[in-house]
């Protein structure tokens, strides 16, 4: 629950909004900041680290609500369901404002009418990895090679994802349709469980977001072999991306993850403007680059909301192709 304010601290932080130059909330109470996935994840950290530098933008306490579950659209809903008053924000991937819409039968908000997208704040993309024993022992140096392997052994490289239609899912299905490798897919019920059967070496390989890999890539219990990008990423500057797969056909993928404030329909166009800006402001800061970089995030943001709408509006189509290229569909 979002504290209390004194007269004085409510006070005191309306002055220092109205020296920003920002529009005064509707009422003088914290901000909550909803972000639809467990505390202690990577979007957590970016959740946290934006909250932290909105606080003193705003003038406003900033309170990070973690409400995970349901691929994210737990959270994304109680967003959607706020009073547009300024008191209620959240953290959005692409999953919650595109793909979503795609894999499930049902979904208790409408992504385009009951949400209002500020402006993205992080972009990411995913990382293939194998259990570094593994790849050893089959000869795995480079992605190629494990491709070549996948055909020579139809089904017997088993690759984990966090699930049904995730983004992992969808890229390695994507890397299927164009590569023709044979590769046996394994769904669980989140990340986690399927890192752990990986350094067990129960499965084989997976493509996963790179902060939840990277801990076990420093650690050499996982061989990187891929990025889901175009372009290599500062984090892991050795590693492939797709750019370097002409010959597999992957030279024009693409896939990068990105991570957006919204905000519930009916959220005041000023207050849209000035929450832009601010988040512009704070993610041009280089102490926030150096603290995403290392984790595989990179600060971004957009000219204006309604440059993040056509942002949206252009992606639909390729979350969706790639949605029924997994063949995915939830209830």
């Amino acid at each position: 629950m979002p504290m209390r304010l004194t007269r004085r601290a409510a006070l005191a932080g309306a002055a220092a909004t109205a020296a920003l130059g920002l529009p005064l909330p509707a009422r003088a109470a914290a901000v909550t900041l909803i972000v639809p996935f467990p505390a202690g994840g990577a979007v957590d950290i970016l959740g946290r680290l934006v909250a932290e530098r909105l606080q003193a933008k705003l003038g406003e306490t900033v309170i990070v609500d973690n409400r995970g579950g349901a691929g994210g659209m737990i959270g994304t809903a109680a967003v959607a369901k706020a009073e547009p008053d300024g008191a209620t924000l959240g953290v959005a991937s692409t999953s919650q404002l595109i793909a979503n819409k795609y894999l499930y039968a049902s979904s208790p908000y409408d992504p385009d009418a009951d949400l209002v997208p500020v402006s993205r704040i992080a972009t990411g993309t995913v990382l293939c990895v194998a259990n570094a024993k593994i790849a050893q022992d089959r000869g795995w140096t480079s992605f190629r090679d494990l491709i070549a392997w996948s055909k020579a052994h139809p089904d017997e490289t088993r690759m984990g994802s966090s699930g049904l239609g995730q983004v992992s899912h969808l890229m390695i299905e994507l890397v299927k349709a164009r590569t023709g490798a044979k590769i046996l897919h394994v769904p669980y019920k989140g990340g986690g469980p399927a890192i752990l059967d990986l350094l067990g070496g129960t499965i084989d390989m997976m493509f996963d977001v790179i902060p939840a890999l990277m801990p076990h890539v420093k650690d050499k219990a996982f061989l990187p072999l891929a990025v889901g990008s175009r372009d290599r990423i500062p984090a892991l500057p050795d590693t492939p991306s797709m750019k370097d797969f002409a010959d597999l056909n992957l030279a024009d993928v693409d896939l990068q993850t990105w991570y957006a404030v919204i905000a519930p329909k009916g959220y005041p166009a000023d207050r849209q403007a000035s929450l832009s800006k601010a988040l512009a402001e704070i993610m041009a800061d280089p102490a926030v680059k150096a603290r995403l970089e290392p984790i595989g995030f990179s600060p971004v943001t957009d000219a204006s909301p309604d440059a993040l709408k056509t942002r949206i509006a252009e992606e639909n189509p390729m979350w969706k192709d790639m949605v029924r290229l997994s063949g995915a569909k939830l209830d």
